[in-house]
């Protein structure tokens, strides 16, 4: 049998015009009855880009230059957006991208759902949207034929790293410090070795985690230490699997010393939470999220309300600031015991933290017994599906549900609704500005028919 032929792509860039924005932020353009989807552009513009790949059913492009320009474009503000894959919208206004994003969700409670909010609530935007993200994985490599270390993201729609020496939308702290990391890396003895930095953020404290492959000689703790020393960072090293993660520089006194931490001052909370856990990456935002939140539940003293997904207590330390008796759940029984420790940290005694499997019917649990007046759901991207079947049997008036993925909430609130509950309002939350990626927050009433 013969090998299949690759097919040979024009070497010329071809003009397009765009129609409209497919949900990861491409333009759509059509030629020939073929779909175009074109790295770069705007609806309403004209651009002669790049075939980068051809399918039967559509070709993948990128905007070479912009002929026509649509009024929402604008210069990006990081030098390496058309190659980083770290950010896909820069050339897009700051209006134009919730505008998007909005979009994304509304089209995604239509086809999935079935189903529209009664009020479409004002999105939360950031006040700033570069230097907010707090955290992060950053590709290492070394390019033996440069002689250099690259970190930093992948490249747009491929596996190589971008070859950046800042990132705009890194916390400074980091993102001013990606050239001096790479300096020092190539002069590790392990400069082909490192796999990886973990990057993580408090108010206070920046981390570094340093997945290495090997062990470390002692030249090249000293330099890691010294690097931390100069810009004022934390150091961690990796070994092997998470549980190895531990801290250099400062010379840590114990896991427990290993924690960074940050504020909730409308609350007055301190979280404290380990580099490696899971934190929301815009301070900001995830301020402004946890008011909304709080705001539309409106615990009242003595109800009992449920946090489902709950972490290290970002939702739950505050609905229990409100003077309800409040159940935080959580599958990872490593975020249970750091919920217990900020719950302890804040002096609350109306919080209590269970480890369960979220996957399943939960309700005969010593803690679910009594029901709940209130819910609070925050699940990971694959949503919350059969934990909805379940949720009427608490009993619950009112349920928030906090979602990373608006294909998963439309289908979980169409759930909600067939189950009696009215989708009385929704949002989108900017978490990630200059990316497709759409944060939402919705509220759910019981039917009282």
């Amino acid at each position: 049998m013969s090998r299949r032929r690759r097919k040979v792509l024009p070497k010329e860039p071809v003009r397009c015009e765009i129609e409209t924005l497919s949900h990861d932020g491409r333009g759509i353009a059509r030629q020939d009855g073929k779909t175009q989807f074109v790295d770069g552009a705007l609806p309403g513009e004209t651009v002669m880009a790049k075939v980068v790949s051809s399918r039967s059913k559509f070709d993948e492009l990128r905007t070479e230059e912009v002929l026509e320009a649509a009024p929402d474009r604008q210069t990006p503000p990081c030098e390496f957006a058309d190659l980083c894959g770290g950010c896909s919208l820069q050339h897009m206004s700051g209006d134009a991208q919730i505008a998007f994003k909005e979009n994304t969700l509304r089209e995604h409670f239509a086809h999935f759902g079935g189903i529209e909010p009664e009020e479409w609530i004002e999105p939360l935007r950031s006040e700033e949207s570069l230097g907010y993200r707090r955290k992060a994985r950053l590709g290492v490599r070394y390019v033996k034929a440069r002689e250099s270390v690259l970190v930093g993201f992948r490249e747009k729609r491929n596996s190589f790293l971008t070859d950046i020496d800042r990132c705009a939308v890194l916390d400074p702290r980091i993102g001013e410090r990606i050239l001096p990391l790479r300096n020092m890396l190539h002069d590790l003895d392990a400069y082909s070795r490192i796999a990886q930095v973990e990057v993580a953020c408090g108010d206070d404290v920046a981390v570094m985690v340093f997945r290495n492959m090997d062990d470390l000689s002692d030249g090249d703790r000293e330099k890691l230490i010294a690097f931390g020393q100069a810009h004022d960072l934390h150091i961690y090293l990796q070994p092997k699997g998470p549980d190895t993660v531990h801290r250099i520089w400062p010379e840590s006194s114990g896991p427990d010393d290993e924690r960074l931490s940050y504020r909730l001052d409308e609350f007055d909370l301190t979280m404290k939470f380990h580099p490696m856990d899971f934190t929301q990456v815009n301070a900001g935002i995830n301020r402004a999220m946890v008011h909304r939140a709080v705001e539309w539940l409106d615990v009242q003293p003595g109800e009992r309300v449920l946090d489902l997904f709950c972490g290290l207590g970002n939702f739950t330390l505050p609905l229990a600031r409100r003077g309800g008796q409040v159940v935080g759940v959580e599958g990872d029984e490593t975020m249970v015991v750091r919920g217990r420790e900020n719950a302890e940290l804040n002096g609350l005694d109306n919080v209590d933290f269970h480890g369960a499997d979220l996957h399943g019917d939960f309700t005969g649990q010593s803690w679910a017994k009594e029901g709940f007046d209130k819910i609070l759901i925050d699940p990971p991207r694959s949503g919350a599906e059969e934990i909805c079947k379940y949720l009427t049997a608490f009993g619950a008036r009112r349920i928030v549900y906090v979602s990373c993925n608006p294909a998963t909430l439309a289908r979980d609130a169409g759930v909600m609704v067939r189950n009696g509950y009215r989708l009385v309002r929704a949002g989108v939350m900017d978490m990630f500005p200059h990316t497709t990626h759409v944060e939402s927050i919705a509220l759910f009433e019981r039917d009282s028919g």
